[in-house]
């Protein structure tokens, strides 16, 4: 295949070419259509209880789950004339908005309530639910913002709840891509110019990347169609495509530039280092798939939509480094030489032969220190703590953001951390109102708000909510001051749960939503971990043919990758170095660690087979004894080690673009992927596996002898 592909470029270029330049054209079409199409929610398990009650609170009484919350605020306090002018015009305004499906406010009694002003009374809260998807939220959100938000009157009313939050990251994250991008890509360009001596050929993975980047946005479209999307598959898959395509360009030109110099004539170049340098690129893109491939093992569509994307840039990215990079290299020719790739000198002379032979020297003094490393930065995983994003992983300057510190600081309840509680086949309607004021007596519940009346301690203090019962349905509201993330607030789930209730129940809210999330991530992991081991060591195997080496390659990736996450956790979540100017919460969105691995791993393998490609390349054409196996790790590291350092550089500087997004969830992905790739590509790639080599001698070739003959048969081999 390779060869047929290779064939075609070399002899008809410039059709290669502009058939690209078609399809460049015609994704940009498709691409510019994307962003409107990408949802910022995504975080919760459809299947899940919190799920279900949302859905009942839905079909049977018109509530949805996005909430918009107003906050009024005035020196002059919530009951100056003029404040509550506006605020109860800002009231009427959303009753008369068909996108609005409720309003409660401390202005229109009885839907509002002293549970919505401020304990110092300056600022009060007109709390919406929206109709709609989340999509359609976040866009009616950013209207309703647009209209009512700003200074007049004495008052200043700012825009929150998880609606404007979901609209505001959305805004806020295609902002920060479009800035990361275009610094990624003229950083990229002139670190390319360094490491590649020639403006012609650093063009090449550049024109490869940006090519990528706008396909990308085509591939996100047409997923769109058929699936939800996340917003962050948009920040995650450009820059996934651009670090992948520069990186598989940069592998096919050093080995086109090594052929050239060994003599080859350029056709000839050309269709040994696609032969060579195209097999290592498709065993990667296999290897970054297969890891990506294991988000989709998880019902969250945040994690299945970025996955999906991933593959499929994935693919874009191999088509591309062997249709495209060959036709240019084949069109420019040896004017990409004009400078020599390394200077005159054996192999023997290079630095990173020099070092690989310092290490297989005293292999055990250069791993310890190493290891002991990467195992204290592990240790701040076993503090690990999940919870949902909300309003705190965008920036202070965020409206929303601004209007969730004011609940948290300034309320005795946090609206958004009400618990809703769905009952369903209800025996007896009156025992409804007992449910509730045995609910309202757990501790540290505020008020329970149900069908006939407001409880506080077990005492009726109020009326209810006359439209939360139907047939043999009801809901009821659990107002409390707890943050729903704390250990605290999951302690009460459960004592809300031990009372005894008059149907089956359903628990919807934040705490809910996030005991629900962490349980279906766990779910997952086992099958995903499963499937990334075993097929990642089945390719490895076929790469190889050794049984030894697949298992090394996951061990230490394992353990490279948890300590780039080990130190996540330090930074964003205990707050050490001041969170990196975001806000530290005290826990991390649930998401990240599997996304962070899935992606980071890829990556990790994607280097090893880089290596790994070259070591049995060296190894087999040698007399296989202990002697060439430390031959064959020394020159495989000095020939394939200078491209794929140049090639991690690259790839740190696109997720370090990534890592300036003003949203934390991004910022720490960027981060994370950013130490994953450099500390993959020294401490373990130029330190570990020399030095784990070295112990293993001959036996990093070893398989069982009755496997032996047909791993020889099935080997895919040039």
């Amino acid at each position: 295949m390779i060869d047929r592909l290779a064939g075609f470029s070399i002899r008809a270029p410039k059709v290669v070419l502009a058939l690209a330049g078609l399809a460049f054209v015609l994704c940009g079409v498709l691409g510019s259509k994307v962003s409107d199409r990408l949802l910022a929610g995504g975080f919760l398990d459809p299947g899940a209880e919190s799920s279900r009650a949302a859905n009942v609170l839905a079909d049977e009484f018109g509530l949805s789950g996005a909430q918009f919350i107003l906050a009024v605020e005035s020196a002059q306090g919530t009951t100056d004339a003029r404040t509550t002018a506006r605020a109860k015009a800002i009231v009427a305004g959303l009753r008369q908005d068909e996108r609005v499906e409720t309003v409660a406010s401390p202005w229109t009694p009885p839907q509002g309530g002293a549970h919505l002003i401020s304990s110092d009374g300056h600022v009060g809260l007109v709390v919406a639910t929206l109709k709609g998807d989340d999509n359609a939220a976040q866009k009616t959100a950013k209207d309703l913002s647009d209209r009512y938000t700003g200074e007049a009157d004495g008052a200043t009313v700012t825009a929150g709840g998880q609606a404007m939050a979901f609209s505001e990251i959305g805004t806020i994250s295609a902002r920060d891509l479009a800035v990361a991008e275009s610094i990624a890509i003229v950083l990229t360009f002139l670190l390319l110019v360094r490491f590649l001596r020639s403006w012609v050929a650093a063009a090449i993975p550049l024109v490869v990347g940006i090519t990528a980047i706008v396909g990308t946005t085509a591939v996100l479209y047409l997923l769109t169609l058929v699936t939800d999307l996340s917003v962050f598959a948009m920040n995650i898959a450009t820059g996934l495509g651009l670090a992948l395509a520069i990186d598989y360009s940069l592998l096919v030109i050093g080995r086109f530039r090594e052929e050239i110099a060994e003599g080859r004539g350029q056709h000839e170049a050309i269709a040994v280092a696609l032969r060579r340098g195209g097999r290592a690129v498709v065993y990667s893109g296999l290897v970054v798939g297969i890891a990506l491939i294991g988000m989709t093992f998880f019902p969250i569509y945040f994690l299945k939509s970025i996955g999906y994307a991933g593959v499929a840039v994935v693919a874009l990215s191999i088509v591309l480094a062997l249709t495209v990079v060959p036709a240019l290299l084949s069109l420019f020719g040896t004017r990409i030489n004009r400078k020599p790739l390394r200077e005159a000198g054996t192999v023997e002379s290079s630095w990173l032969y020099r070092v690989a032979v310092a290490v297989q020297r005293r292999p055990v003094v250069f791993a310890l220190p190493v290891l002991a490393l990467l195992l204290v930065s592990v240790a701040p995983v076993l503090g690990l703590r999940l919870g949902l994003p909300d309003d705190r992983v965008l920036p202070v300057s965020a409206q929303s953001h601004q209007v969730g510190d004011k609940i948290r600081n300034g309320f005795d309840e946090n609206v958004a951390g009400a618990v809703r509680i769905v009952v369903e086949d209800i025996g007896d309607p009156d025992e409804v109102e007992s449910y509730a004021e045995a609910l309202s007596r757990v501790e540290s519940v505020k008020s329970v708000v149900a069908p006939a009346g407001s409880y506080i301690g077990g005492q009726r203090v109020g009326p209810g909510e006359p439209a939360a019962m139907k047939a043999r349905v009801a809901y009821l509201t659990v107002q409390t001051p707890l943050n729903p993330y704390s250990s605290e607030a999951a302690r009460q789930l459960d004592a809300l749960r031990t009372v005894s209730a008059p149907g089956h129940i359903l628990l919807d809210g934040l705490g809910p939503q996030t005991r629900d999330t962490a349980e279906s991530i766990a779910r997952g992991i086992p099958k995903a971990l499963a499937w990334i081991a075993a097929t990642t060591f089945v390719l490895l195997l076929l790469l190889t043919g050794s049984v030894v080496m697949p298992l090394k390659a996951l061990v230490l990736n394992t353990l490279s990758l948890t300590a780039s996450f080990g130190a996540m956790v330090w930074i964003f979540q205990d707050g050490h170095l001041g969170a990196l100017g975001t806000t530290s919460t005290g826990y991390t969105v649930a998401t990240v660690p599997v996304l962070l691995f899935c992606i980071a791993f890829g990556l990790s393998m994607d280097y090893e087979v880089f290596l790994l490609a070259r070591f049995s390349e060296e190894w087999e054409k040698s007399g296989r004894t202990r002697a060439d196996n430390d031959t064959a790790v020394a020159v495989g590291l000095a020939r394939s080690g200078r491209v794929v350092t140049a090639a991690a550089v690259m790839m740190a500087v696109v997720f370090a673009g990534i890592a300036t997004s003003g949203v934390s969830l991004m910022r720490m992905l960027g981060l994370g992927l950013t130490l994953a790739v450099l500390v993959d590509a020294t401490l373990v790639r130029v330190v570990l596996v020399p030095a784990f080599m070295r112990i293993a001698g001959t036996w990093n070739w070893w398989s069982p002898r009755p496997a032996r003959p047909g791993l020889e048969r099935v080997r895919l081999r040039e």
